[in-house]
C-alpha cells in the first residue's frame, strides 16, 4: 500500500464505535458493485482489525491467531503472510461478513432500543393507569367519607333527637308525676335508653345530660319531701281514727238503734275524710271500729228479728186490709172510692208495724192502689172543670167555621179551574177535619 493509503488506516487507539464499524461495512459491502479500491479498503480494515485484536491483553496466543485468521474465499484471491497468522490480510468475503455481523448488531441494537422503547412506552402506559387507579380511588375514597360523614352526622341528628325527647319525658316526670314507684321505674328506663342511643356532639351531650340528672334528682327531692310530709299526715290520721275508735267503741252497746245507726254511719264517713295511717295503725284501728260497729249491729239486728216476729200479726192485717182496697179498682165513681179509700188509710195506720222483709211489698201496693184512684179525681175535676169545657167548645167552633170557609173556597176554585187552588183547599180541609175529631172527642168527655 501507499503512503496515501496507510494515512486513512485508523490507529489501534482510535475510538471506533459500533458505528463507524457498521458504516466501513456497508461501503466495503457495497464495493462488489460500485468503484471501490478493495485492496486498499481491505488492507485499511484490517490495519484496523489488528489494532483491536492488539489491544485486547487478556486473549491467550491461541485465541488472537485465531482472531487475526482470515479465509480466503474469493477466487484467484492470494493471501500473503506477514510472518504470522495476526499480520494476515482481510478478503472482501471476509469483510463482507464482518459487515453482515456488525448489520446483526445493529439490528439488534435497534431492536433493542426499539424494545426498551417499547418498555418505556408500556411502564408510562401502566404509571398513568396507576395514577388514574389512584385518583378514582382516592375520588371514590373523597366520596366514601363525605358518605361517611353525612351519614354519621344523620346520625347524631336522630340521637340528638332521642336524647332530647328522654330528657323532656324525665323533665315532665319530675314535675307531674305523683306514682312514685312507676316514676322511678320510668326514670331508670329513660337511663337505659340513653346509654343505648348513639353519641352526639359533647357540647350538646353535655348540656342534655345536665338536664337528665337534675331532673332525676328534683323527682327523688319530691319525692322525699311528699314522704316526709305524708309521715305527717298519717300521724294525724292516726290520732284522728283514734279518736273515731273510741267513739265507735263507745256507742257499740246502745238500744237506741235509729239514732245510734245515723252516728254509726257519720262515723263511717269522718273515717273515710281522715285519710289512712301507717299499715300497721290502719289495720289495728280499724279492726276496732269495724267490732264496735258490728256489735252494735248485731245486737240491733237481734232485736229487730224479736220484733219482726211481733209483727206477722200486723203483716197479716195489712195483707186483708190490702184485698178490700183492691176492690175499689178500676174506679168507676171517683166520690165513693176516695171515701172508701180513706177509711182504708185509717185501718192502715192502725194495724201497726210489720216484719221488714214484707214492709217494702206491702207498701208498694196500696200506693199503687192510692195512685190510681187520684189519676181517677184528676180526670173527673178536668172533666167538669167549667173553664176547660169552655176551650173545648170555642176549639170546635172555630174548627168548624174554618171548614165551612174552606169548603166555600174549594167550590170557588174547582168552578174556575184552578188546580193549585183546589189542591190546597183540600189539603187544608182534610187537616181541619182530623183536628175537629180530636176536639168533638174531648167536648164529649166534658159532656159525661
Amino acid at each position: 500500500m501507499t503512503s496515501d493509503q496507510h494515512r486513512d488506516v485508523p490507529q489501534a487507539d482510535d475510538a471506533v464505535t459500533a458505528a463507524d464499524l457498521y458504516r466501513q461495512a456497508r461501503d466495503l459491502a457495497a464495493a462488489e458493485e460500485a468503484d471501490f479500491d478493495l485492496e486498499r479498503g481491505t488492507a485499511h480494515f484490517a490495519q484496523w482489525l489488528r489494532g483491536q485484536m492488539a489491544s485486547s491483553s487478556q486473549m491467550n496466543d491461541g485465541e488472537y491467531a485465531r482472531r487475526g485468521e482470515i479465509e480466503e474465499t474469493a477466487p484467484g484471491t492470494a493471501v500473503a503472510a506477514e510472518g504470522s497468522a495476526i499480520h494476515a490480510t482481510p478478503t472482501a468475503s471476509t469483510i463482507v461478513g464482518f459487515s453482515r455481523q456488525a448489520l446483526t448488531a445493529e439490528e439488534e441494537a435497534l431492536t433493542a432500543e426499539r424494545e426498551a422503547a417499547a418498555l418505556r412506552d408500556a411502564a408510562k402506559r401502566e404509571a398513568d393507569a396507576v395514577r388514574d387507579t389512584a385518583e378514582g380511588e382516592a375520588a371514590a375514597l373523597r366520596r366514601l367519607t363525605q358518605s361517611v360523614s353525612g351519614q354519621r352526622e344523620q346520625h347524631r341528628h336522630v340521637a340528638r333527637e332521642v336524647k332530647e325527647r328522654i330528657v323532656a319525658e324525665a323533665e315532665r316526670i319530675a314535675v307531674e308525676e305523683t306514682h312514685w314507684k312507676n316514676g322511678g321505674e320510668r326514670l331508670r328506663q329513660l337511663v337505659e335508653e340513653w346509654k343505648a342511643a348513639d353519641r352526639i356532639d359533647r357540647p350538646t351531650e353535655t348540656a342534655l345530660w345536665k338536664r337528665l340528672s337534675s331532673a332525676r334528682n328534683a323527682f327523688t327531692k319530691r319525692r322525699k319531701a311528699y314522704f316526709a310530709t305524708l309521715d305527717d299526715q298519717r300521724e294525724e290520721s292516726r290520732r284522728e281514727k283514734e279518736r273515731l275508735v273510741a267513739e265507735a267503741e263507745s256507742m257499740s252497746g246502745s238500744t237506741d238503734w235509729g239514732e245510734t245507726a245515723a252516728a254509726y254511719r257519720d262515723l263511717m264517713r269522718r273515717w273515710k275524710m281522715a285519710g289512712r295511717a301507717s299499715r300497721d295503725a290502719e289495720e289495728e284501728l280499724w279492726t276496732r271500729f269495724k267490732g264496735a260497729q258490728d256489735t252494735f249491729f248485731q245486737a240491733r239486728g237481734a232485736a229487730f228479728a224479736e220484733r219482726d216476729a211481733e209483727f206477722r200479726g200486723n203483716a197479716e192485717e195489712k195483707e186483708k186490709i190490702l184485698a178490700e182496697a183492691e176492690r175499689l179498682l178500676p174506679v168507676r165513681d171517683v166520690r165513693q172510692a176516695r171515701q172508701a179509700l180513706r177509711a182504708i188509710q185509717e185501718r192502715w195506720e192502725a194495724a201497726g208495724m210489720v216484719p221488714r222483709d214484707q214492709r217494702d211489698r206491702l207498701e208498694g201496693r196500696l200506693r199503687k192502689i192510692e195512685e190510681t184512684v187520684r189519676s181517677a179525681e184528676e180526670n173527673e175535676w178536668r172533666r167538669t172543670n167549667p173553664e176547660a169545657r169552655a176551650r173545648a167548645e170555642a176549639t170546635v167552633n172555630q174548627l168548624r167555621n174554618s171548614i165551612d170557609q174552606l169548603e166555600r173556597r174549594l167550590g170557588e176554585a174547582r168552578d174556575a179551574s184552578r188546580d193549585k187552588d183546589v189542591k190546597e183547599a183540600e189539603e187544608a180541609l182534610n187537616a181541619r177535619r182530623a183536628w175537629l175529631e180530636e176536639a168533638e172527642r174531648t167536648l164529649a168527655e166534658y159532656s159525661q
